[in-house]
């Protein structure tokens, strides 16, 4: 009986810890900006304005309607850019890998994406940046 005690006590704990740090990871993410898609082939850009805050890595995540990014160029306020291939179909609701930036903590001035909708019947699609410190 002790045996078994002792069993789901160590069972719950990990669980725990296992929900916990994934509640974390999630909470460190912080959504920067979005931009809505047209149908068609095309080049957009996601302009930050004046955010204040610097980050390390972003990721994006595509809503409302599946989307193939072909390219993507992260432009810094120090004018340095960087270039970063993607060749991938997102469905709707999927997100990217995890981008890190070059030279740690940076700030962005904006985002440009080469895309593709076709075939898309609802015709527009969602990008969303989120980055992390």
């Amino acid at each position: 009986m002790k045996q078994l005690t002792a069993l789901l006590l160590i069972f719950t704990m990990t669980l725990f810890d296992c929900t916990s740090a994934q509640n974390a990871t999630r909470a460190d993410w912080r959504f920067i900006a979005d931009r809505w898609i047209n149908f068609g082939l095309d080049h957009d850009a996601i302009h930050f304005g004046d955010l204040k805050d610097d980050f390390r890595q972003i990721k994006i995540r595509v809503t409302d309607a599946p989307l193939k990014i072909y390219d993507m160029k992260i432009h810094f306020d120090n004018g340095d850019v960087q270039d970063v291939s993607l060749k991938t179909q997102f469905r709707q609701g999927e997100e990217s890998r995890v981008i890190d930036l070059n030279g740690g903590l940076r700030h962005l001035r904006k985002i440009e994406f080469w895309y593709e909708t076709k075939g898309v019947r609802k015709g527009k699609s969602r990008i969303a940046v989120w980055g992390k410190r």
